[in-house]
Order: C-alpha cells, then structure tokens, then sequence
C-alpha cells in the first residue's frame, strides 16, 4: 500500500472522534454510551488535491456548526456515497434521508448535521471547494441529493466504489487524474439534478465549448475565435455562455491543457519526452510559464509528478 493510503481499526469513540474530525474538520459529536465497545473501520487515500475514505462505525450524531467552521475552516466538499444502511444529512433548507441509490454533495465549511445509526458504511468523496466552483457554480451552490440509481448518477457512484476498491493500483499522480475526471461528473450530475445531463440551451453550448476544448486542447493556435467558428456561434455568444458559467475560454484551456500535460507526465507512452518537450507539446509557449502554471492547478511541480509515478 502506497504511504498516502492508510487502514485503520477503533475500537473506542474517543479515538473515531479524532480520526472523524481529522477528516470533516472540527465537530460535536454525539453517541449513545461514549463507554461501550465502538467498532469502527476507516480506509482512506489522500493526495493533495483529493480524499477517498471509506467509513463504518457506530451510531453518531455529528454536527459542524459556524463557531467550528470559524476554527476549523477546511475549502473542502464532501460527496457521501452510502453502500450501506442510511444516514440523515441537514444543511440550509435540505434535510433528508440518504441510503444506497443517493449521494449528498454538500460544501464542508456550511453548517452541516449528520447522523446514522452503527448499520451505515460508506465512501466519502472529498475535494477542493476552488475546484468545485471552478467547474460549476450551480454545484458548489448546493447541497444536492443526487440519485445514484441510474444514469449519470450512477456512473459516479460506481466510479467512486471502483477509485476505492483499486487505490492500491494507483500512484499518487494516477489517483488525481481519475479524481478530476470524478469531479466533472459530479458537478454535471449536481447540474442536472436527476436528469442525465444539464438542461436548457446555455448548459447544452456551454457542454459543447468545454468538450471541443478538451478534444482540441494542445492545438497552439486555440482561441475563443477559433472554437466559435468550429462550432458555429459567435465569439461574444461562446464569452457570454462561460462568463456565465464564472470562467472564460481561456481558463478552460489552461486547465485542459495542464490535465493532458500531466497525463503525460506520469504516462510510460511520454517517458522518454522532456518537461519542457512536453510542455511544448501541450501548447505552452515556455517550460517556466508551464512551471508555474502547474504548480497553482495542482500543488506541486512537474517534476514531482513525474517522480511520484516513477516511484509507484
């Protein structure tokens, strides 16, 4: 098992609070008798942009409330995939039952109740709120109870299960990649509610833009001119389209272009291909702007990334 991926057994409530809140961040929570035997069971993998846990325990009430955000801020959101059992999750106006077939998408740093009986097992799912909103102000807007019985939903629920069951076969690096690819599909289903896709004229360009970008991403001459063209709409209409979404063109193609650059990076196929070759290749003009621009996406520096893989 890689040294960012950890098991753990408890066997008491004091020593599952510590673990708990070491996850979610500063909380109160509540059991039934802090005395009796607890059993409880955590497997998780954290890089620096993600977190997979999978969870089981005894039956708790936590709640994270303003004076607990205010401490123990985290940036972070958290989509719950129960597998097992349910458990009741509360914030702002939402409050419901959630089991085996839904997943809650709420945003950590908002007042949160949660409460389960010893029954529920689980995944969480967790990510940097930047991120969210980067990709889907409606998503980070939440929570959102998502059906994770069909469609879309169910594609994320299974891919979230198949992160889990198979991070022992993945490098620190190769775990990020996949995590992003999870994070779009969860702000797509977060927009689409329980439809398979986003509704509306505007969400059904806006998904066109950001696919023609990801296809065509390395192209050097890219550009909002050249994407309007191709897909037969003006360039102000595509700027109005993304300005809505709270990005721009040429964010999107930074972003896909640092995806595909670090794909690369960690790639057998790419191994012989310098940074700078592969910068290069992915449509920056420098390897120092490359430099730079991976290390505010993804926290750490190309060459870290290569080296992360390597050492898998």
């Amino acid at each position: 098992m890689s040294s960012w991926s950890q098991v753990l057994t408890l066997s008491s409530a004091s020593a599952w609070d510590e673990v708990f809140t070491d996850l979610h961040g500063a909380s109160r929570i509540k059991v039934p008798d802090r005395r009796a035997p607890w059993s409880g069971r955590l497997e998780w993998q954290r890089s620096k942009a993600y977190g997979l846990a999978l969870c089981s325990g005894g039956e708790e009430v936590v709640n994270r409330d303003a004076r607990h955000i205010r401490s123990d801020p985290r940036g972070t959101y958290e989509l719950l995939v129960p597998l097992a059992g349910t458990a009741w999750v509360e914030q702002g106006s939402s409050s419901v039952e959630i089991g085996p077939g839904s997943m809650a998408l709420c945003d950590i740093d908002r007042p949160l109740t949660f409460a389960h009986g010893a029954e529920l097992r689980g995944i969480s799912f967790f990510m940097a709120g930047q991120n969210v909103a980067g990709r889907s102000p409606i998503a980070a807007g939440g929570p959102h109870i998502l059906s994770g019985a069909g469609g879309l939903g169910r594609v994320v629920r299974q891919l979230t299960t198949t992160l889990h069951e198979e991070r022992e076969q993945l490098s620190e690096a190769t775990f990020d990649i996949a995590c992003d690819r999870l994070l779009d599909l969860v702000c797509l289903a977060a927009e689409g509610g329980n439809d398979s896709a986003p509704t509306g004229q505007r969400a059904t360009v806006e998904a066109s833009i950001r696919r023609y970008i990801r296809r065509h991403a390395c192209d050097r001459d890219l550009d909002v001119v050249g994407i309007a063209r191709a897909l037969g709409w003006s360039a102000r209409y595509v700027q109005q389209v993304l300005q809505a979404a709270n990005t721009t063109s040429r964010d999107l193609i930074r972003r896909e272009r640092l995806n595909v650059a670090r794909t690369r990076l960690v790639s057998a196929s790419w191994s012989t291909y310098s940074i700078a070759e592969i910068a290069h290749s992915c449509g920056f003009g420098s390897h120092a702007s490359f430099a730079t621009a991976f290390r505010e996406e993804f926290g750490t520096t190309p060459r870290e990334a290569r080296r992360s893989a390597r050492g898998a």
